[in-house]
């Protein structure tokens, strides 16, 4: 494999980069073709597209997207890749490991026509949720975010966008990914009696606080994790993880993703630039890492 794009999952490899996986996890948090051991140093990354240099001859010469940390050229079964249609660019297929967490998310949460439905967080996954929930038949999407300039990104993605002050509650459903404690609070605020919040916050070694003593017993209000790491239990018995993969992939044929690719950076600035991600001096949704090829 010859590497075009990686991208850098942001909340994930920030957190792995600061040294806040808890060791109780260290199994779990491992990518598929980590380098290295816990908390560091690590080779870690999965959001990688590249050409198949040598290969089958089904694959030879494909584009395909691999779960494989940010490298140059490097060598994997060939069941470890997927081939990107040929009408999805490599800087947009880089979100397909991004994408595949949302579709899993989706199959958790089971949203029905005509839902009210709040994101709460607009970073990578919770845009990547919201727009696949525009697309389902009457239901109203709004992300909610801190940072107001996520306003535009949110229109790009076919969805409301509010502050968290401004967000309407009476939600039948809500999907957090803002890996903070005020965020899953205010999930649990815009929820509707009997409503459910779908977790897919990676909290690491940050404390989550919640009150509830308000209307979380009375209302019957319900929280549940999603992890991409299974299939989805609705889903498990009869979808395959490289099924999940090629509907992410093949979703990623719409070209409102774009709006999610914020900037780009060569191979040799990617220390650089994961320091500025961490600490916040560089603000960006999806930063993607070029090989030659921008």
């Amino acid at each position: 494999m010859r590497t075009l794009r990686s991208g850098i999952s942001r909340g994930t490899e920030a957190l792995v980069f600061r040294g806040g996986v808890p060791a109780s996890q260290y199994a779990t948090m491992r990518a598929p073709f980590q380098e290295g051991d816990f908390p560091g140093p690590v080779k870690y990354g999965y959001l990688n597209v590249g050409v198949v240099e040598q290969g089958p001859a089904e694959l030879n010469g494909r584009t395909v997207f691999c779960l494989y940390p940010h490298q140059t050229a490097y060598v994997v079964p060939a069941q470890a890749v997927v081939v990107v249609p040929d009408d999805v660019p490599p800087a947009r297929a880089v979100l397909a490991g991004t994408v595949e967490t949302a579709v899993n998310a989706l199959w958790d949460a089971g949203p029905l026509v005509g839902d009210r439905i709040a994101v709460v967080g607009a970073g990578m996954v919770g845009c990547c949720v919201a727009r696949l929930l525009a697309r389902i038949p009457g239901v109203r999407v709004t992300l909610v975010d801190i940072d107001p300039g996520r306003t535009d990104v949110a229109h790009a993605l076919g969805v409301d966008f509010a502050l968290p002050a401004d967000a309407d509650g009476g939600c039948d459903l809500v999907l957090h990914t803002s890996a903070t404690s005020a965020g899953l609070q205010l999930s649990l605020a815009l929820l509707a009696t009997e409503g459910t919040v779908i977790d897919l916050s990676w909290y690491g070694d940050t404390e989550v606080n919640l009150s509830l003593g308000g209307a979380f017993h009375s209302g019957r209000l319900g929280i549940r994790a999603s992890q991409v790491g299974t299939i989805s239990a609705a889903r498990r018995g009869r979808r395959t993880t490289a099924e999940r993969m090629t509907l992410a992939l093949e979703l990623l044929r719409d070209p409102a993703f774009d709006a999610l690719i914020t900037g780009v950076s060569g191979f040799d600035e990617l220390p650089d630039v994961m320091a500025r991600l961490t600490n916040g001096t560089l603000p960006a949704l999806c930063h993607t890492i070029s090989y030659g090829e921008r």
